[in-house]
């Protein structure tokens, strides 16, 4: 099966909508999208076809690729799966780790395959690092600091409702949590702070987050993620330094690679990276994903890791809540089966 005789069903219209499609459409996909609101209007303007209705979609693709609000990943992706068809779905996979673990027992159950959209995974200077670490390039990991800010989504929608948005760790810090484990191993314990404290389930709007994670080989990590005022530009860098040597990254400086604010970023929208020195990460990792879900080799992100990231963003809040560290080999939130 050549790219071309995909059909996917794109569920859901709002930003990162028009990355996945572009990148579908650079792979020769037909795409179905359907969409709460605005798959009208999303169908105009890429040339895609509507699926007035979530069952109608999936009884017409091949696969599904959720970019919906995140409260609402659980609900559509067991749906999918309950047609028996495949999942992509933008992290994080859930809010709780109990409905994370709940998808992937179902997929497996069903014999279906849900892959989190992890995109990090695919950034050239991360892909890098992982090269270097796990090569051995720089020795032990001892030390990694990962940082992520962006003008805060809070000010409007769903952003300010941690039931729905997870708040900053899971919406943005979540991609670090990802990375840390991916550079560093498995987490033993973890602490958390946030400052503003979110209070009675609302986000502040500017707000920063800081965890520490302890990992099985020894290596701790630093993690912050911040939503800031209006205007306030993308950056994400990282520094991890090893018995060896000491890798270093930050978009902020002159690397020949850009982060843009998207038009009209002060009222919500998503912030975009892009560059024009190699293919977009969104296309690599849906081309890997759609390669996986041929039958070709697993891709680098499965579920297990989605679920271990909503997992970390869990204690994360946990941490915060009680102002203790969690002592991950013994952490087990409500709903999650022993």
């Amino acid at each position: 099966m050549s790219d071309s005789d995909l059909t996917v069903g794109l569920i859901g219209a709002g930003n990162i909508a028009h990355v996945h499609v572009a990148a579908w459409q650079a792979l020769g996909a037909r795409v179905l999208v359907h969409s709460a609101a605005g798959a009208g209007e999303l169908a105009a303007q890429y040339g895609l076809e509507v699926a007035p209705t979530l069952d109608g979609l999936l009884a017409a693709v091949d696969f599904v690729d959720i970019v919906t609000p995140s409260a609402t990943h659980k609900e559509i992706a067991l749906a999918a799966i309950k047609a028996g068809r495949d999942v992509i779905c933008e992290k994080p996979l859930a809010l709780v780790a109990a409905d994370a673990h709940e998808l992937s027992a179902a997929a497996a159950a069903a014999g279906v395959r849900i892959y989190p959209a992890h995109v990090v995974r695919y950034f050239p200077e991360y892909v890098a690092a992982h090269s270097a670490v796990v090569s051995g390039q720089i020795g032990q990991v001892a030390v990694a600091r990962f940082f992520r800010q962006a003008s805060s989504p809070a000010g409007a929608g769903w952003y300010r409702e941690v039931a729905r948005s997870g708040g900053v760790i899971m919406d943005l810090m979540v991609h670090d949590l990802d990375q840390a484990r991916w550079l560093c191993g498995e987490v033993t314990s973890l602490y958390a702070v946030q400052s503003p404290p979110t209070v009675d389930g609302i986000s502040p709007v500017n707000v920063a987050a800081h965890v520490t994670l302890t990992h099985e080989g020894g290596a701790i990590s630093h993690l912050r993620a911040t939503w800031g005022a209006a205007g306030t530009p993308f950056k994400t860098g990282f520094s991890i330094a090893g018995s060896k040597g000491v890798l270093e990254y930050t978009s902020g400086k002159d690397t020949g690679y850009s982060e843009e604010l998207q038009a009209g970023s002060a009222g919500g929208d998503l912030l975009i990276p892009s560059s024009t020195l190699y293919e977009s990460p969104y296309l690599t990792q849906l081309r890997e994903l759609a390669a996986a879900l041929k039958g070709g080799p697993e891709p680098r992100v499965v579920a297990a890791d989605g679920a271990a990231a909503v997992y970390l963003a869990e204690a994360a809040r946990e941490s915060m809540a009680t102002g203790r560290t969690v002592d991950m080999s013994v952490f087990n939130p409500a709903g999650v089966a022993e």
